[in-house]
């Protein structure tokens, strides 16, 4: 029985009560919020495992929210998006977001996005295997510990960017596939959604100081490696 603490964040009552219904259902702890005032006020309250953030709220709308929590916290963050708008999945992934669910969703696809972005944020024990420090240049990461730094600085990063520069180092020197990283780091169900991939990679260069790209190289129709400037 699941029993991570879920923040639901959205301004129809009809949605919320069917995220909540559905979750809770689940087994999750769910708290609801009705605006962006409201689910700031919750993470700073009591941080939860993980925040369903609608972007389209009334004042501070939901990208600001995403950006705010992740000027403090690494909480993931499954945002909620109106169909068709690409512009705003996109603006929420640069920000943080760790995935997306569009509008309207089954209660199978939101628990399976639930479920998925937990299981990266919470690997099961002993999964991370050694060593325990993986070094590339003046990238280090401590896989116990989920830290990484870049020339001895301290690089934040949410539980997706950990995993996908996780699998990439384990794998360093060999170019992967788009959907080799998908399947590793989101999941089966992810093959295809090369949005999501290349957002993300988009994020760990910025967070990495990686522009140009010295680490993280683009194979042009093959995929990405991770490789120590040379």
């Amino acid at each position: 029985m699941a029993d991570e603490h879920i923040l639901a964040v959205d301004d129809e009552p009809r949605y919320l009560e069917i995220i909540r219904f559905n979750l809770e259902r689940a087994g999750y702890r769910v708290d609801v919020a009705a605006s962006g005032e409201q689910a700031l006020e919750a993470v700073r309250a009591s941080e939860p495992d993980l925040i369903v953030l609608d972007l389209m709220l009334p004042g501070i709308d939901g990208f600001e929210v995403c950006s705010r929590v992740r000027e403090r916290s690494s909480c993931p963050i499954i945002m909620l998006t109106a169909k068709g708008a690409e512009e705003d999945k996109v603006r929420g992934l640069r920000l943080g977001a760790d995935d997306y669910v569009t509008k309207p969703f089954s209660a199978q696809e939101l628990l399976a996005r639930v479920e998925a972005v937990l299981r990266r944020a919470h690997p099961p024990e002993g999964s991370e295997r050694e060593p325990g420090t993986i070094s590339l240049g003046d990238l280090r990461i401590d896989r116990q510990r989920k830290s990484v730094t870049m020339a001895g600085r301290d690089v934040r990063l949410s539980p997706t960017e950990f995993r996908l520069l996780l699998c990439m180092a384990v794998n360093a020197d060999v170019v992967l596939s788009r959907d080799e990283l998908l399947t590793q780091v989101w999941g089966d169900a992810y093959k295809g959604e090369d949005e999501i991939l290349r957002v993300t990679l988009w994020r760990l260069r910025q967070k990495l100081s990686d522009d140009p790209p010295r680490y993280i190289v683009t194979r042009p129709g093959i995929g990405y490696m991770l490789t120590a400037p040379g």
